[in-house]
């Protein structure tokens, strides 16, 4: 058991008794899986080894996308996926924050507030990517996962987006090109970012509660040139589905007092924060996204709809680059298949037993 389940195991009867009524499903539904999370709540899966013959047990993972214990094998096999797809040439990684003062505002709206902030994030990249002082390509293709948390697990929301450095013009069918260390203008992109996001807040109704002096603040746009799209999704990939804090990062649990490193922006030195446990689970479950909701998004020929195949794209690249262009890194084997400990054959699934449980605490049926 890791230490934030254990954290949770103690203490989540508790914090459901104290507030219960005020919390959504999903909360109770997230913590519910968690606690239980490779115990016999979850059930058990058998294997039998293909080499020896030996029979594995063990306890089944909750597969809850905010448990930190099963996002490490999710982690692996989109981190491959994304490695398969990968383009050549130089990438972008941008990303969009918005200001304090709207935040709180989008806590309270999370749904219709992220999927506006989706929207009005990829408009934007779109905007400047067909803007032929840039680019001049009306098809570019990018993926942006949204984040909720800061170092200390504030809520702070924001999407990273991985931007290969081009887009392709329907115009001519070519690949045109950015500089080299620059996408666009950021300040030009903040302001843009802000109107498109203003539009989104509206149309999805929730613009009204919002303090109209936030309309006047700069919206932060980050944009770092990477040298291949290897490195920008080998950067990114640990965030993919990292939750708000991970064990490694918990120093201790004393007398009700959570004790976790963490480091300022900027700064490779570690500092220690200490949080009462209520306070604790609940900026934990501040970070709970709604059910259902994608916090992973493809757009232009990378979207699920683009009748252009990547190796279409790849080609495009090469040619506009005269073939002169550095060409994806090699990807390395790796096996995210179960083996045997005796032999190191793979195991092959024999059956899941279910053992209906009713955790303390929880209320359920």
């Amino acid at each position: 058991m890791g230490i934030i389940q254990d954290i949770f195991t103690q203490y989540v009867p508790e914090y459901l008794d104290r507030y219960r009524d005020r919390m959504p499903k999903n909360h109770i539904k997230a913590l519910k899986a968690m606690v239980s999370c490779r115990t016999a709540a979850c059930g058990l899966v058998i294997y039998d080894c293909t080499g020896c013959g030996q029979v594995h047990m063990g306890f089944r993972s909750c597969g809850n996308r905010h448990c930190s214990i099963c996002q490490y094998h999710k982690t692996a096999q989109w981190l491959d996926r994304q490695l398969e797809r990968q383009l050549p040439g130089h990438h972008f990684l941008i990303t969009f924050t918005v200001p304090q003062q709207l935040r709180a505002h989008l806590r309270s709206n999370q749904k219709k507030g992220y999927t506006a902030l989706f929207a009005a994030s990829s408009q934007t990249l779109k905007v400047f990517a067909a803007d032929d002082k840039y680019m001049g390509g009306d098809l570019p293709g990018f993926f942006g996962v949204l984040h909720t948390w800061g170092r200390t697990m504030q809520y702070h929301p924001h999407i990273h987006y991985v931007v290969p450095g081009g887009a392709l013009s329907k115009a001519d069918g070519k690949w045109h090109p950015s500089r080299l260390d620059f996408f666009a203008p950021v300040k030009a992109m903040s302001k843009v970012f802000r109107a498109k996001l203003k539009e989104q807040l509206k149309a999805a109704g929730i613009l009204k509660g919002v303090d109209p002096s936030v309309w006047q603040r700069s919206f932060n746009v980050n944009s770092q040139a990477v040298a291949s799209s290897h490195r920008s999704i080998k950067y990114l990939a640990p965030y993919v589905f990292k939750v708000a804090i991970s064990d490694g990062r918990i120093v201790r649990l004393d007398d009700r007092r959570v004790v976790f490193r963490y480091k300022k922006p900027r700064s490779r030195r570690w500092r220690i924060m200490t949080l009462d446990v209520m306070e604790f689970i609940r900026r934990f479950l501040q970070h709970i996204l709604p059910s259902g909701f994608m916090k992973i998004r493809y757009y232009g020929f990378m979207g699920a709809g683009s009748s252009l195949s990547i190796d279409r794209i790849r080609s495009l690249i090469e040619l506009a680059f005269g073939f002169d262009v550095a060409l994806p890194e090699a990807r390395p084997e790796t096996k995210h298949r179960p083996t045997c400990y005796e032999c190191g054959a793979d195991l092959k699934l024999r059956c899941h037993v279910f053992l209906a449980q009713l955790l303390p605490g929880f209320g359920y049926g």
